[in-house]
C-alpha cells in the first residue's frame, strides 16, 4: 500500500494551455499518456457508501486495477491509501490489498461489481524537483461520461513522489503567481458519481471531525480546521450559481465553526497563527452574515406579519426593500469568491495548518477539559443573569453558548455519547433561541430605520415576537442550569 498525497486544482483550457510553458516547467521533459478508466461498484453503490473506489485503467497497452480509500479533502489537498497492480480487464483480484478488512470487503462483492461511469482524458506529466522534494504535476484534460451524460474534465494534480508536503503548496503559490488555479476536492470518482446519480446541486452540512484520543491538540486542530474548511468548500458552488439561503446559512456555519476552533486551539497554537488566520476570514465572514440576516427576514421574520397583516403598507414596503437588499448581500459574497485572493487564501490557509506547530505539549483529553470547562463558566456567569441582560449582553452571551456548543462538537468524537447527547440537545435549543432573538433585534432596527422611528403594526408585532423569545429563553436557561457538564469529560 502507499499512501497518496496529492493537491488537486481546476483551471480552465486556456490557461492550461499557459501553464504548460511556465519557466518552472520549460526544461523539463514531459510525458504523453491517454487514461482511460472505468469504475465498478454494486448495484447498491455499496463502495461507495464506504468512500472506496475500484477502477481498471487503460494505459497504454497496460491494464491496471486500482483500489483507492477517499478521505475527505479540503483546501484541495488529498491523502489516500492507494493500492494498484496490473491486471485483466474484467477479472477482479484483490490479493495485492494489504488491508484485510478492506480486502475481504472487496472479494465478498467481486460478483456484483458492474461499470459506473467512465474517465477519458489525456495527462501531460512532469517530475519537477522541488525545494527538498520531487513533485508529479499533471494537467489533465477530457471528460467524465455515465449514462450518457458527461462533465468536462480540466485540473491539475500535484503528487509528492518524496520530500515534505510543504514544498507542494511552494509550488503551487509559484504557479498561482501567474494563473487563476482554484483549490478543488472532488475526486474525478466523486464527480463520476455525480454524474450516475445525477445528483442535484444541495447545501453540505457539517461532518464530525475524526479526532481521536491518541492525538496531540495540534493534531485534532488540523483535523477540526480542515473538516470546516471542507464543509466552506462544498457549498461554494451554491453560493455562485444557486439562490437557495441554505448555502449562505451553511457556509456562514462553516466559517464561524473554524474560526471558532482557531479561538478555541489558540492556546497551544503560534501567536503569529492565531493574528493572522483568526482575522483572515472576518470579511467573507460578515458578507455571509449579512446576506444570511436578510434571508432570515426575508424567509422567516416578515412572512408570519404578511399573513397576518397582509394588507399592511409597511409590510409592504419592508418585502421589497428586502428582496432587494438580500439580492445585494449575494452579490458582494460571489464577488468576495471571485476575486485572485480567495483561491489563494484556500491555499495559503491549507498549509498554514499542514505546517504549523504545537507550542505547548498537553495531552488531547485535559486541554478538552480545560477548554470546554472555560467555555461553560462563561457562559454560566452570563445565564446567571439572564432576565436583567441588556440587549448587547444578550448577545454577549450567544456567542458564549456558540462557543461552548461548538467546543463540545468538536470533542464528541471523544464523549460518552448517552452523557452529551442530553446535553448538547438543551444548548442547541438555547442557542436556537439566542439566534432567533438576535434575527428580531435585528429586524427591529431595520424596520425602525425604514419607518423613521414612528409607531406602526409591524414594529409592534415584532418587539412583541421578542419579549415572547426572551421570556421562553429563561425556561431552557433554566433547564440548562440543572444540568452538569457531561461526565466523559474523562475522555475514553
Amino acid at each position: 500500500m502507499s499512501t497518496e498525497i496529492e493537491l488537486k486544482l481546476q483551471l480552465s483550457l486556456k490557461a492550461a494551455s499557459k501553464l504548460a510553458k511556465h519557466p518552472l516547467l520549460a526544461n523539463i521533459a514531459s510525458q504523453r499518456q491517454h487514461l482511460l478508466n472505468t469504475y465498478f461498484d454494486t448495484p447498491k453503490l455499496e463502495l461507495h457508501e464506504r468512500r472506496i473506489a475500484v477502477r481498471f485503467r487503460k494505459k497504454g497497452w497496460q491494464w491496471l486495477c486500482t483500489v483507492k480509500s477517499a478521505e475527505p479533502a479540503s483546501g484541495g489537498l488529498a491523502m489516500r491509501s492507494e493500492w494498484e497492480t496490473q491486471a485483466t480487464p474484467g477479472t477482479f483480484d484483490f490479493s495485492h490489498v494489504d488491508n484485510a478488512e478492506f480486502r475481504d470487503f472487496l472479494e465478498q462483492r467481486i460478483a456484483q461489481l458492474e461499470p459506473v461511469f467512465t474517465t477519458d482524458f489525456k495527462r501531460q506529466i512532469w517530475h519537477v524537483p522541488f525545494g527538498e522534494s520531487l513533485i508529479e504535476l499533471a494537467i489533465d484534460r477530457g471528460h467524465i461520461e455515465s449514462r450518457g451524460r458527461k462533465s468536462p474534465i480540466c485540473e491539475i494534480e500535484l503528487e509528492l513522489l518524496s520530500g515534505k508536503v510543504e514544498d507542494i503548496f511552494w509550488l503551487t503559490r509559484q504557479l498561482q503567481g501567474d494563473h487563476h488555479l482554484h483549490p478543488a476536492i472532488a475526486s474525478k470518482a466523486e464527480r463520476g458519481y455525480n454524474l450516475f446519480l445525477d445528483t442535484p446541486l444541495r447545501p453540505f452540512k457539517a461532518r464530525p471531525p475524526a479526532i481521536h484520543a491518541g492525538q496531540t491538540p495540534v493534531e485534532a486542530f488540523r483535523c477540526i480546521s480542515l473538516n470546516c474548511l471542507e464543509h466552506f468548500q462544498r457549498n461554494e458552488q451554491g453560493l455562485l450559481h444557486s439562490k437557495d439561503p441554505e448555502f449562505v446559512h451553511q457556509a456562514r456555519v462553516a466559517l464561524r465553526r473554524l474560526r471558532s476552533a482557531i479561538k478555541l486551539f489558540s492556546p497551544i497554537l503560534p501567536p503569529e497563527f492565531v493574528a493572522t488566520y483568526g482575522q483572515t476570514w472576518k470579511t467573507l465572514g460578515s458578507a455571509l452574515g449579512e446576506a444570511r440576516n436578510w434571508d432570515v427576514f426575508l424567509e422567516e421574520t416578515l412572512p408570519p406579519f404578511m399573513t397576518a397583516f397582509p394588507d399592511d403598507k409597511d409590510g409592504k414596503h419592508l418585502h421589497k426593500t428586502a428582496i432587494r437588499k438580500s439580492s445585494s448581500a449575494r452579490k458582494t459574497v460571489t464577488k468576495l469568491l471571485a476575486l485572485k485572493e480567495y483561491p489563494c487564501l484556500l491555499l495559503e490557509f491549507t498549509a498554514a495548518v499542514y505546517t504549523v506547530g504545537e507550542t505547548r505539549v498537553i495531552p488531547l483529553s485535559e486541554f478538552g477539559n480545560q477548554q470546554i470547562a472555560r467555555y461553560s463558566r462563561n457562559a454560566c456567569r452570563l445565564a446567571r443573569r439572564g432576565a436583567t441582560l441588556t440587549p448587547s449582553e444578550r448577545h454577549k452571551m450567544r456567542i458564549s453558548f456558540k462557543k461552548l456548543r461548538y467546543s463540545l462538537e468538536f470533542f464528541l468524537p471523544l464523549l460518552e455519547p448517552r452523557q452529551s447527547c442530553t446535553y448538547l440537545y438543551t444548548l442547541t435549543r438555547i442557542q436556537d433561541d439566542l439566534g432567533r432573538i438576535n434575527d428580531h433585534s435585528n429586524a427591529l432596527l431595520l424596520v425602525t430605520s425604514k419607518t423613521n422611528g414612528r409607531p406602526s403594526s409591524i414594529v409592534s408585532w415584532i418587539s412583541g415576537r421578542h419579549q415572547l423569545l426572551v421570556f421562553h429563553l429563561q425556561e431552557n436557561l433554566q433547564i440548562w442550569s440543572l444540568q452538569k457538564l457531561p461526565k466523559a469529560l474523562n475522555f475514553r
